[in-house]
């Protein structure tokens, strides 16, 4: 019998976290194989909200709200919205591959053959930013347009959640700005500057206390670096978000060490001894940066990580937080941290954390398991969806670049 997912009462933003997870299962490096995503998302979410591991450009918030708006003035019936939607993304696909600029073009490869269209992977970010107003999920939204075509009754609310007078037209926000006449034939990632101020506008009213926000708001091009905490902006960061990233960083550095471990016991279990080398050899350079930062890292009180992720909302099971706090106490001991690679209790900590999380499937215990491992599994060190963002974050701030050379001219 083949696998399937099926949803009950979850939340859209539980659905989307668990559609990108499925996004990324081929993805090895960023698997999360000792289930303590939770924590990685709750910095994820705290510090970029409304962004996904799997979102691409930022004109995607604004090419998803267009094409429904059109699909809306027609009056397209709620039986037929998604088809509808479907054709025009497509279609979209090859429009945009006609552009200089092609990078992070969703369904590039599949074409028609999409799965998962960019409006599903966009539609919690375009709630989050304050793009679409109801917290109705996608499917939700398409049994009520009917409804909508066919009421006076109903009402706007603003970003408040506040009745607004006049008749509901849209159920986006009304600031969106105006298709350009030649989308979706010319359409390009290129933000207009219009179009990059109501982006930086729309996260600064909805997340004013992101870090996100702060860097949209300073205005200021940056060179790329593949973690925040590198940003040459970091000492202008409020104090309360220096803090956070602090043990952001920490976490980061220091469970990469536990899934280092993991797939070297899975390399030693398949006798592939080119890959037990290697994992040896990561393994000595993470204990050498922790041993360098020893001094600092002995002061970390990471009782105060838990404060932080349990004030964002997210809820974190005591079987993890136990995990966590066993292999830190291994990872933040000098004498430890060199030796890990032979340090059984720390091996067992591994060994019983996937057999709590896989069951029968555990790859360590279960030798068919075992053969599908392709020797690289969640090493990857938590970037805290900084990857994605930088990308989104560029695109806002070139257009605001290209407006001081413009005037500059």
């Amino acid at each position: 019998m083949p696998s399937s997912f099926s949803w009950l009462d979850y939340s859209e933003q539980d659905k989307r976290k668990m559609l990108d997870v499925i996004g990324l299962f081929n993805e090895k490096t960023t698997r999360d194989e000792l289930g303590v995503g939770s924590v990685r998302d709750a910095f994820a979410d705290l510090f970029f909200p409304g962004t996904s591991t799997i979102h691409t450009r930022a004109r995607y918030f604004l090419f998803i709200p267009w094409i429904y708006q059109d699909l809306v003035r027609l009056k397209t019936p709620s039986s037929q919205i998604y088809t509808k939607l479907r054709q025009k993304e497509v279609e979209l696909i090859s429009y945009l591959a006609k552009s200089s600029d092609g990078k992070g073009i969703i369904g590039i490869q599949a074409r028609a053959a999409l799965k998962r269209l960019p409006s599903n992977i966009y539609w919690y970010g375009l709630g989050a930013w304050g793009i679409r107003h109801l917290r109705d999920s996608q499917e939700e939204y398409h049994h009520s347009l009917d409804q909508l075509y066919n009421s006076a009754n109903y009402s706007l609310r603003d970003d408040d959640g506040e009745p607004v007078k006049g008749k509901l037209t849209s159920y986006w926000h009304q600031g969106i700005p105006s298709v350009p006449p030649d989308f979706p034939e010319n359409a390009n990632f290129w933000l207009t500057l219009d179009e990059a101020n109501y982006l930086a506008e729309r996260i600064i009213i909805q997340q004013p206390t992101s870090l996100l926000a702060f860097l949209v708001n300073y205005r200021q091009q940056f060179s790329s670096v593949n973690f925040i905490w590198e940003h040459p902006l970091y000492s202008e960061f409020p104090s309360r978000i220096q803090e956070q990233l602090c043990h952001a960083r920490n976490f980061s550095e220091a469970i990469q060490g536990a899934a280092l471990l993991y797939n070297l016991m899975l390399a030693e279990q398949k006798s592939a001894e080119e890959l037990v080398e290697e994992y040896q050899l990561a393994l000595q350079r993470w204990g050498d940066k922790l041993t360098a930062q020893h001094e600092y890292l002995i002061e970390w009180d990471w009782q105060n990580l838990w404060k932080i992720v349990a004030d964002s909302g997210v809820a974190v099971s005591c079987l993890t937080q136990k995990f966590i706090d066993q292999w830190l106490n291994f990872a933040l001991k000098s004498g430890v941290v060199k030796t890990i690679a032979t340090h059984q209790e720390a091996r067992h900590l591994i060994q019983e954390r996937e057999i709590l999380l896989k069951g029968s499937q555990a790859r360590l215990n279960n030798p068919r398991a075992l053969e599908l491992w392709k020797g690289g599994s969640g090493t990857a060190q938590f970037d805290y969806r900084w990857g994605t963002t930088q990308r989104i974050l560029t695109d806002i701030l070139d257009a605001f670049a290209q407006e001081e050379v413009d005037v500059a001219a």
